[in-house]
């Protein structure tokens, strides 16, 4: 999928305080691409995703 190629993606995993890479954080909170691609994913890799990014939403 795109989001796990996603170079904004790409930017925040290496800077993650840089201007691109906290719009790319703040923008998976609306997402509808990011949210179908974390769905998509078994439990076990949201719950890494969510640790490494901080990202609490679209929990069940």
């Amino acid at each position: 999928m795109a989001c796990e190629n996603c170079k904004f993606r790409a930017h925040y995993d290496k800077k993650p305080t840089s201007a691109l890479g906290r719009f790319w954080r703040w923008h998976i909170n609306f997402c509808p691409g990011w949210k179908a691609y974390f769905t998509s994913l078994p439990k076990e890799e949201q719950a890494k995703l969510r640790d490494k990014y901080n990202f609490k939403k679209y929990t069940d």
